[in-house]
């Protein structure tokens, strides 16, 4: 196997030799799996474009739909224009139309495209002036547009209306409305203040479990209009007591990048479906792992998307919000794109240390698919850092 020199945390370099077998990349069919599962995917930043990398995004479409297309091949559907996008954090309003309009193009061109696509409030800058008449009209374009393209909803969580609302009631009256509203079931996103520091208090507590149940409450009224919730509070106490309360006909979608691998095989009383950015980077290994679980091979289950765990453990570390750059660096060394930049230069957010640590630890998971190319990528990014 081969072997290269990686930094350690007490600062000193020493060899590294590879061991993992790579998981090979099998073509399955959503029907090969006995949950749903959805990848949130990446954008493919365009390196060689003349931009402000901080100001203006610049994307590489035809790589960037051609990754949807391989998760599609997997089985997996493709949660567009979500956070692993960039979506409020380099990905604008402007950006995620363009990408929602080509990438519903693309799926129209097969018919085993699950896709849906992220609708919120980003284009509405929070602030004390925006009230909650301004919010609906800013979910209700975005909802809008979504449909008009023929895609499905996920209803992602806003900024504005998490400093706008003075109370739960502001909660229910929105999400009433735009429930009222849609053409068909939702996706509710609870992205938690861990990912995102602007959504403090979502639902109007502080206090996740007495917010989880103004949501509950949301849920209920409105259970005609939504297929599932995504919660993304790293907590799997906390996911599997709300998935206990669901009504009958509305699904959890895990959205635990800690512990998704017990919360997908699930429990005596039920179990996660899935809606994860950890499977745009371990997609070969999280589509055979649920094939196997089709099989009702649980063993090879867990033997294949365990490994993989503390990998992400370590890619959504602290600070979470930063967890794109662990992603977009898997992609490169795995081939799937030709360099390791991001839109908004966020590939500056992570440490030569933490990306050393998930070069190891995407070994052990084997999800370097040519590890004689994830070591010369490697390489090439050590030499930039001065470790050569």
């Amino acid at each position: 196997m081969p072997e290269l020199h990686l930094p350690n945390p007490d600062r000193t370099i020493s060899a590294y030799r590879l061991t993992g077998t790579p998981i090979p990349f099998e073509k399955h069919a959503a029907s090969d799996f006995p949950r749903i599962a959805y990848a949130a995917a990446h954008v493919v930043a365009d390196p060689l474009a003349s931009n402000d990398p901080w100001l203006t995004p610049a994307i590489d479409w035809d790589t960037t739909l051609a990754f949807r297309h391989r998760m599609w091949d997997l089985g997996l559907g493709v949660a567009e224009a979500m956070d692993t996008a960039q979506r409020g954090m380099g990905l604008g309003w402007t950006e995620a139309q363009e990408l929602i309009r080509r990438a519903q193009a693309e799926a129209r061109t097969r018919p085993d495209a699950l896709i849906a696509y992220g609708a919120g409030t980003d284009h509405l800058m929070p602030g004390p002036n925006v009230t909650i008449d301004d919010i609906i009209r800013a979910y209700e374009e975005q909802v809008g547009f979504v449909e008009g393209q023929g895609g499905r909803i996920i209803l992602m969580a806003s900024r504005a209306l998490a400093v706008a609302a003075k109370s739960p009631d502001d909660y229910a009256r929105v999400y009433g409305r735009i429930l009222g509203q849609v053409k068909q079931p939702v996706i509710l996103h609870w992205l938690g203040e861990m990912f995102d520091p602007a959504l403090v208090g979502y639902w109007g507590h502080a206090d996740h479990n007495a917010a989880m149940d103004v949501c509950l409450d949301v849920i209920a009224a409105h259970a005609d209009k939504v297929d599932g919730i995504k919660i993304s509070l790293l907590s799997k106490e906390k996911e599997i007591a709300m998935r206990r309360r669901l009504p009958a006909n509305v699904r959890m979608y895990t959205g635990d990048d800690f512990n998704y691998a017990e919360l997908i095989a699930g429990d005596e009383q039920g179990h996660s479906d899935a809606l994860l950015g950890i499977f745009d980077a371990i997609a070969p290994a999280a589509s055979a792992a649920l094939a196997a679980l089709g099989r009702g091979s649980d063993n090879e289950f867990f033997e294949l998307l365990e490994p993989t765990v503390p990998l992400s453990r370590h890619i959504f570390a602290a600070p979470t919000r930063f967890y794109k750059t662990g992603v977009v660096f898997l992609a490169y060394l795995n081939g799937l794109q030709d360099h390791f930049a991001m839109i908004g230069g966020q590939q500056s957010t992570r440490s030569l240390q933490h990306l050393s640590e998930l070069f190891r630890l995407a070994d052990k998971a084997r999800v370097l698919a040519d590890p004689g190319l994830a070591v010369e990528r490697m390489r090439r990014v050590l030499a930039v850092n001065g470790v050569v």
